[in-house]
Parts: C-alpha cells; sequence; structure tokens
C-alpha cells in the first residue's frame, strides 16, 4: 500500500496545484518538473492499459480538470 498512498498523495499535489494555478504542470518551470514528469509517467501507463483500475477513474478526472482550463480559440 505504501506505493498507493505515494500515488494518492502525488495525486492530491497535482490536483492542488491545477486548482490554484487554473493549469497543469508546466515543462517551462523547473519547480513544476517532479509533478509534470508524474503527469507524464501516468498518461504513459494509462494509455498502454497498464494503470490500476481504481488510479484510472481518478486519473481521468484529474485530466478533465486540467483540460477544462485550456484555452478557446475565440475566433474559430
Amino acid at each position: 500500500t505504501t506505493r498507493d498512498e505515494q500515488w494518492n498523495k502525488r495525486y492530491r499535489e497535482v490536483w492542488r496545484f491545477a486548482k490554484k494555478n487554473h493549469r497543469g504542470p508546466s515543462r517551462h518551470h523547473i519547480e513544476e518538473h517532479s509533478l509534470l514528469n508524474w503527469m507524464k509517467f501516468n498518461r504513459k501507463s494509462f494509455n498502454q492499459g497498464k494503470m490500476k483500475d481504481e488510479r484510472k477513474k481518478k486519473f481521468l478526472k484529474l485530466r478533465a480538470l486540467i483540460t477544462q482550463f485550456h484555452r478557446v480559440n475565440q475566433y474559430m
């Protein structure tokens, strides 16, 4: 369960970051790289079908949260 606890802790960190900053972690800010790397690793394992089911639901919620902050081109 230690791995699950670590995963959940990092999940909460990224969630709080996204809520506070209205965006996902950026590669342009060095202090955000650990959060970004966590997102990238989990995106890859999700896409490869290697993620546990209980993590899938949470990860999809996190991605939906971050996606809602994406800008939409007003001229399209």
